[in-house]
């Protein structure tokens, strides 16, 4: 029998294809409530990460998480979503880090049910892409986050930086590691 072949990293290869125009664009352009989300991705060593991705999903203020039909289909020379309603709020982004490992989504803030974005994170180095969640506030009583201890919990919350603007780091590994959760595990819609 042979041995098994050995994993591969998951990167870096995200320049070409998965990122588009306007992928951190969630809100309708010129909706008056929308917020920025905006951070960078740190490698165990603090330094940035400038070729990671990640994917963003949300529910909609009003608690919906089922999002709009076609939100991928993207017009390919435009980025803007094609198709009918194609301003409808999605609850999907997907970005790209520049060079400083900095991403950014501008979106509507979520319901105080569910007031997170759940964050996909696709990083070189890593054998597979990692889960966490970007709280814009407290958890709730009732999400399984709240259970966390204070110190860990704190790796999941988006810090206000002044009107409509949080930021959120995620630290790969190292001392300030973000949470990253198997949302398998986790009960209920994610």
């Amino acid at each position: 029998m042979e041995p098994p072949t050995p994993s591969q990293t998951v990167g870096p290869f995200y320049g070409h294809a998965l990122p588009f125009p306007g992928g951190g664009e969630v809100a309708p352009a010129g909706h008056p409530d929308t917020v920025t989300v905006h951070g960078r991705v740190y490698d165990g060593a603090g330094e940035p990460v400038p070729d990671a991705l990640l994917e963003c999903w949300q529910a909609d203020p009003g608690g919906t998480l089922a999002g709009r039909p076609g939100s991928l289909r993207r017009d390919p020379a435009a980025g803007g979503p094609t198709g009918p309603g194609g301003a409808d709020f999605t609850g999907f982004a997907r970005v790209a880090t520049d060079a400083d490992g900095h991403w950014s989504v501008r979106t509507l803030p979520p319901p105080a049910a569910r007031p997170y974005l759940a964050v996909c994170v696709f990083a070189r180095g890593l054998t597979h892409h990692l889960y966490t969640r970007a709280y814009l506030g407290a958890p709730p009583a009732g999400d399984p986050v709240a259970r966390l201890p204070r110190e860990l919990r704190a790796t999941l919350l988006a810090h206000a930086e002044g009107d409509r603007t949080y930021r959120f780091d995620v630290h790969l590994q190292g001392g300030k590691e973000t949470v990253f959760l198997d949302i398998r595990a986790l009960p209920g819609p994610r």
